[in-house]
């Protein structure tokens, strides 16, 4: 086992947490609390909701008036990694730690949640890191030595959702990981997956999970994400929380490791604090004795980091107003798509300077017993109990999730007809499920569900792993741990290419955004035009210091035709002639309203899949799933047939369904195969007499909206398309 150690002044070395990555054992499962620590004296000050502090630490930057104090709050503070490469993740855990992070969330790449099984190796993942036994062992080996530094237990944390949820408990329990999101509720309303096996799946997921001391945090705050209206689904927002909250009870989960995922429904410049307090108070009220994960709201989030400075703080003091046992944070990179890592930091930073500042606010102010306040938050509880009431008279949640009575807009008992309506026979891994025999035994140590031990004579309660000598929980040796299974898309590979800038020792230093040596920097610049002129003149300036790839990451404007701030990877120190500048036309949207309404007006289905021999599924997932804004949040009826679909089914499948359109998606471009398949369709659809009748429009990273248009398709969407794109193009196009 290596012997290396961090060390205060020197960087980390990745290359050393990966060695005798097959001999490391987490030092322990199970989540950890804060050490409260009342009456803490720091300076001239005594803090009255301050935790024990960290041995080493980087205070808050006006700390040096105050000889470098570094006060902690209670809460446990969060911060999220979604850069794609595990290994350049590590160091923002050690920057995370040294800034108050004891909550490291690990965002899943895009897509995993459909794969039905384990990923091994490391390969680079996108929208988030792919999550297997690797590199759940490097970050956690990374982190046990991260916590001896700054001398503070930290929770390691992923998902366990999706297809393979089972498997990924499992999986984590062996792993060291201490907290996870675990609601069947997501899979079902936001990834599609199969209601019954979602839920049969739940159950030994939280079995594991409830053996592991592993604290769970549910969905329900996605319903406010996904949401036409988000501070109308308030009360099935308490809904979700008690459906998954008691069903985790039944599974046998601890009370005080049960977390609701609770999100203000508002953000300015709505009256978000009058409107969104009354929600906290009544959640408080109706979950006693629940763990309040407390997150800002990322539905109305933009790309401007002050914006996002303001909502994370305004929604931290409804924290302290109520309360909050984990303050989560979140950073513009969502409005942004830059996982800039320096703004994790700045997040950790925002909610520690808050929660120090309002140290012993309750000691001073007290919430009104009576008047708007209370009466708001009882009538939420109110038509929150209402709901499930008429849930249950109803059949249950399937029937309930099958009339699309979840994530409509409509503030209960109001409903607008545009919930999330799923089958409780369909989605993803329908008609997967076994029953047991009866004389099923499972010999492992935390099992869900009849484990018939009696045929082998064990008593009753006796751990059925005695039978085998134990199980992997119990012997960690037993775990068969496999390295690496691509030769080229691998972390050994990733690093060569960087292994000149690699720290400790290295001569050489680059600046970077995302990953080590990716020679990425922003830029901020103030035009005084219109956004449009601005944007155009800040790529401009990016060109002519050779900065290739140059890209807008933030627009604000100052006055609609007399100032702009644009963020930009990039700096330059002249200016520019206006006249000079080459106008990018602007792509044209339809607004949500517009859509939602063209579809209500003239309902749509579409076909899609990738096509020809392509397994690439993550794109198209993202066009569609209304998880990530796609096309069904619009109404749009989707029929996915998955990857490598022959262009003959796509057309046939759309004659067959009598879809008003066809969505490929091709990935894979050698020899130019994905406008050979889009010509093809084109041709077949021709041959059938149907392409009149159709939309037909292609998209990938290589593909180009001309070239694509050339090929035969009605439009083309590259790098960058999002959902909003298709369906504007759908509305637009329609052929009947």
């Amino acid at each position: 086992m290596s012997r290396y150690e961090l060390k205060p002044d020197q960087a980390l070395d990745v290359r050393e947490i990966l060695k005798d990555l097959k001999d490391y054992r987490p030092r322990r499962r199970g989540w950890v609390w804060r050490t409260p620590a009342p009456g803490l004296q720091m300076r001239d000050f005594t803090y009255r909701e301050a935790s024990e502090p960290l041995k080493c630490s980087v205070p808050l930057p006006p700390a040096h008036h105050f000889g470098g104090i570094d006060p902690q709050p209670l809460p446990v503070i969060t911060t999220e990694i979604a850069s794609g490469r595990f290994e350049d993740d590590i160091r923002r855990m050690r920057m995370a730690a040294h800034h108050g992070a004891d909550h490291i969330m690990v965002i899943r790449t895009a897509g995993q949640s459909h794969f039905d099984g384990l990923i091994e190796g490391t390969p680079q993942g996108i929208g988030g890191v792919p999550i297997t036994r690797k590199q759940l062992r490097a970050q956690r080996k990374a982190l046990d030595m991260i916590e001896d530094e700054v001398g503070r237990p930290i929770n390691y944390h992923s998902y366990v959702s999706g297809v393979a949820g089972p498997e990924i408990a499992v999986l984590f329990a062996e792993e060291g990981v201490n907290g996870a999101h675990q609601d069947p509720q997501y899979n079902v309303l936001y990834r599609n997956i199969n209601m019954v096996r979602s839920f049969v799946d739940a159950c030994e997921s939280k079995t594991v999970m409830a053996w592991s001391q592993t604290a769970q945090i549910d969905g329900a705050h996605n319903a406010n994400a996904t949401s036409r209206d988000a501070w109308k689904v308030m009360p099935e927002l308490m809904v979700q929380h008690a459906i998954n909250a008691q069903f985790s009870l039944g599974c046998g989960m601890r009370k005080d490791l049960i977390c609701l995922s609770t999100v203000p429904p508002t953000a300015t410049p709505a009256p978000c604090v009058f409107m969104d307090l009354p929600y906290a108070v009544a959640l408080r009220e109706l979950f006693t004795g629940f763990r309040m994960r407390a997150q800002m709201n990322t539905k109305y989030i933009e790309s401007s980091t002050r914006e996002a400075t303001v909502t994370h703080v305004l929604n931290m003091l409804i924290s302290k107003l109520t309360s909050a046992d984990i303050q989560s944070t979140i950073t513009p990179d969502e409005g942004r798509n830059v996982p800039w890592h320096i703004y994790n930091i700045e997040a950790c930073d925002t909610a520690k300077q808050t929660l120090i500042g309002l140290d012993g606010l309750m000691e001073m102010v007290e919430l009104k017993r009576d008047g708007t306040l209370r009466e708001k938050a009882r009538e939420l509880k109110e038509r929150a109990v209402l709901f499930m009431e008429e849930m249950l008279s109803g059949g249950g949640y399937f029937e309930a999730v099958e009339q699309g009575q979840f994530v409509d807009s409509g503030l209960y008992p109001e409903r607008n007809g545009d919930g999330i309506a799923r089958q409780k026979e369909g989605g993803i891994g329908a008609g997967t499920l076994v029953k047991r025999e009866s004389d099923y035994m499972a010999p492992v140590t935390a099992h869900y569900g009849r484990n018939n031990t009696a045929q082998y004579g064990l008593a009753a309660g006796a751990d059925p792993a005695e039978l085998i000598g134990g199980c992997t929980f119990q012997k960690p040796e037993m775990i068969q741990y496999i390295d690496e299974l691509d030769q080229e898309d691998n972390v050994y590979r990733r690093m060569e290419e960087t292994e000149a800038l690699r720290q400790p020792g290295s001569l050489y230093v680059k600046p970077e955004m995302e990953w080590l040596g990716d020679g990425t920097v922003m830029l901020t610049f103030f035009f005084p035009v219109e956004a449009k002129i601005a944007q155009a003149a800040a790529l401009e300036a990016a060109r002519r210091m050779n900065l290739t790839e140059p890209e807008v990451i933030s627009v604000e404007i100052m006055h609609p035709v007399d100032g702009t701030r644009i963020e930009l990877k990039g700096k330059v120190p002249f200016s520019l002639k206006l006249d000079e500048l080459e106008i990018p036309k602007e792509p044209e949207t339809l607004s949500d309203d517009e859509i939602r309404k063209a579809i209500e007006e003239r309902p749509m289905s579409v076909v899609c899949g990738t096509v020809g021999e392509d397994e690439h599924s993550v794109g198209l997932r993202e066009i569609i799933d209304i998880k990530h804004g796609g096309i069904e949040k619009y109404g749009i009826k989707v029929h996915y047939l998955g990857t490598s679909v022959p262009p003959e089914k796509m057309v046939n499948a759309a004659i067959e369904l009598g879809a008003d359109a066809i969505l490929a998606s091709a990935i894979i471009s050698h020899d130019n195969i994905h406008y050979k398949n889009i010509a093809l369709i084109d041709r077949l659809a021709r041959e059938m007499g149907v392409r009149d009748k159709l939309v037909f429009l292609a998209g990938g990273t290589q593909v180009t909206p001309e070239l694509a248009r050339e090929a035969g398709a009605d439009e083309g969407f590259g790098r960058g398309s999002k959902g909003v794109h298709v369906a504007t193009a759908l509305v637009k196009l329609r052929k009947s």
